[in-house]
């Protein structure tokens, strides 16, 4: 009771509410919503202290900035999503801060599109040696399926695009970078996405490593790794995080090359790995406690884009300690 008390104590201020609406609609920054709210940073850093501590926002590190988000689970997400919810309902007081966050989402977006367009002459000189990406992403759709799932983990997002092919079946997606270039361009990809209509479920944007996830075990139904293998100086391990991830029955999608001689693709683009043999990605993926490996080839000219998907144990397996980048700063 004393818990429930303290949560609503949390709520029970004007600043506090605006806050909880506002991260009810996007991950901000502490600099980004003392523009929002017109307030001093310390007034605005105190407000989420103390939401923060009752559990109704949830905060991220992402190198040395915090974001925060309406929390996602328990009670508090329940009381953090009906204050929101109220607010929503009777808007009269937040014009000005919704207007501002319209612009800081635009400035987002503007800001990925930016860093696409300088960088889509590598992407597209990549592209143009295998399948149509169309084609990629109706196999991963194929591979995700139509039944409803809680969440869905897209491991080195990059630009969100699996987000937007596989997150619709999903309660929750989260796409995992670690380069914060990226995640920016995720992030903008994925407003401007929800502002057209064509994402319509809750998504989240994390900063981390591939090699050792912000995530607990055992969490995700579906766990995607599109074109990330290859980038990567430790495969093995990547997988076997992304297998301690899911939980039991949940499974793995895995996107990449078949082992290719392209000397390019790590000259000019720092691909450490060219391509990969059926052989070892089975051998890691069974390594790691995955099983029911199944194998699709989609050929093109030079390369050949494979799909490996891989099933968690039926019973759960003994879990090592949670790790978490949620913690304070």
């Amino acid at each position: 009771m004393e818990r429930l008390v303290d949560m609503l104590k949390a709520g029970a201020d004007p600043t506090r509410v605006k806050i909880l609406c506002l991260c009810s609609r996007a991950e901000l920054s502490v600099g980004e919503l003392t523009r929002i709210l017109g307030q001093s940073q310390p007034r605005v850093s105190r407000h989420l202290k103390i939401l923060a501590e009752a559990g109704l926002l949830d905060r991220y590190r992402e190198g040395q900035f915090a974001l925060f988000r309406r929390a996602a689970r328990g009670q508090a997400a329940e009381i953090a999503a009906s204050i929101a919810g109220w607010a929503d309902a009777h808007p009269e007081g937040l014009e000005a801060e919704m207007a501002a966050l319209a612009q800081v989402m635009r400035e987002r977006a503007g800001a990925a599109a930016q860093y696409f367009a300088s960088n889509a002459a590598d992407w597209d000189s990549i592209r143009r040696l295998h399948i149509a990406d169309e084609q990629v992403e109706a196999a991963v759709r194929k591979h995700v399926g139509r039944a409803p799932i809680e969440l869905l983990v897209d491991l080195g997002t990059g630009t969100g695009r699996m987000i937007e092919v596989a997150g619709p079946v999903a309660g929750t997606a989260v796409g995992i970078d670690l380069s914060r270039n990226m995640l920016s361009m995720a992030r903008g990809n994925l407003i401007k996405a929800a502002q057209s209509k064509t994402l319509g479920f809750d998504w989240q944007i994390r900063q981390g490593d591939v090699h050792r996830l912000p995530l607990e075990g055992g969490v995700a139904d579906v766990a995607i790794m599109h074109q990330v293998l290859h980038f990567l100086e430790d495969p093995p391990l990547a997988l076997a995080e992304a297998a301690r991830i899911l939980k039991p029955g949940g499974r793995l999608i895995l996107v990449d090359f078949a082992r290719h001689r392209v000397e390019a693709l790590r000259d000019e683009h720092a691909h450490t790995w060219l391509g990969f043999a059926d052989s070892e990605v089975t051998a890691w993926l069974r390594a790691a406690g995955l099983r029911n490996i199944g194998i699709e080839h989609l050929p093109g000219d030079p390369l050949t884009i494979t799909i490996w998907t891989a099933t968690s144990a039926a019973v759960a397996a003994p879990e090592p300690p949670a790790i978490t980048y949620a913690e304070a700063i």
